[in-house]
């Protein structure tokens, strides 16, 4: 105190407004996190819809981070994420089971959905993904993967080992290592099949010929959970703030927000929060 006392007005200022510039810079720091996400949720377009929403109620900024599933889990158990935002149910109870998280959230779900060119060479159409993944691989038709640890990636080998496949998939099976909007690109430029999540399907543009050729399968069904990242193991994250995110998501109001968002009309995500 005796310090600011002895100090000229001018100099006085200058210093009070110096400190007030650096206090209000760790606040706006300190109302910020990482969200390690899948890229389905952000091509699919809801968090740029979502998240403001968000902002507004709480005044945190959401920074994400979006990877395939098994890359977004893999951040957060480095430490380098405050909340993981995925869809690989059984890859999320583990990680919650080795201490990584306290407790994991169901948020939403859709569904994923087999789309393919027009044409439909390997005539897969209707509503059973395991018929159509082996007519895919005994006619030896280009299938597209995303061959990238995502939960979409997930799910496809689980249908591909339903059909007793998973290691005969036929000689047009590629692997792109990508995401779900280049998969997609990669279908639509070469006439092939993609498993896709529907969100990411509904908000794609450049779909040539291809169509939704395989829906409804009950085991098409798509999964959506939240975990905060546990602080006891990295103490940096920021636990308080994402647990508000979680809380907020899974209210009436987050999930109001979830059922809201369309394209064309038609709902791309349902919330299940507390089922």
């Amino acid at each position: 105190m005796k310090f600011c006392l002895s100090m000229r007005p001018s100099s006085l200022v200058s210093w009070l407004l110096a400190t007030s510039a650096l206090l209000a810079c760790a606040a706006t720091m300190a109302q910020s996190i990482v969200m390690a996400s899948t890229t389905s949720t952000e091509q699919s377009g809801l968090f740029p819809y979502l998240l403001p929403e968000f902002k507004k109620a709480s005044g945190i900024e959401i920074k994400v981070v979006a990877l395939g599933t098994g890359q977004a889990i893999d951040m957060a158990r480095r430490g380098d994420a405050d909340v993981l935002f995925v869809h690989d149910q059984a890859a999320e109870e583990k990680f919650v089971a080795e201490g990584f998280s306290l407790k994991r959230w169901p948020v939403m779900y859709n569904d994923f959905v087999l789309v393919g060119p027009a044409a439909d060479p390997a005539q897969i159409k209707g509503h059973d993904i395991v018929l159509a993944l082996k007519k895919i691989a005994n006619s030896n038709t280009a299938f597209i993967s995303r061959g990238d640890k995502s939960g979409t990636h997930a799910a496809e080998l689980r249908f591909w080992k339903m059909a007793g496949l998973d290691s005969a998939k036929g000689s047009g099976y590629q692997s792109c290592g990508c995401g779900m909007g280049p998969a997609l690109n990669i279908a639509a430029s070469s006439g092939a099949y993609v498993l896709t999540d529907r969100g990411t399907w509904l908000n794609f543009r450049n779909r040539a010929d291809l169509g939704v050729l395989v829906e409804g399968d009950g085991r098409l069904f798509n999964q959506y959970g939240v975990m905060v990242v546990n602080s006891a193991k990295f103490p940096h994250a920021k636990a308080a703030d994402a647990q508000k995110f979680v809380d907020w998501i899974v209210s009436p109001a987050g999930q109001g927000v979830i059922a809201s968002y369309k394209i064309g009309g038609e709902q791309l995500f349902f919330p299940n929060a507390g089922k």
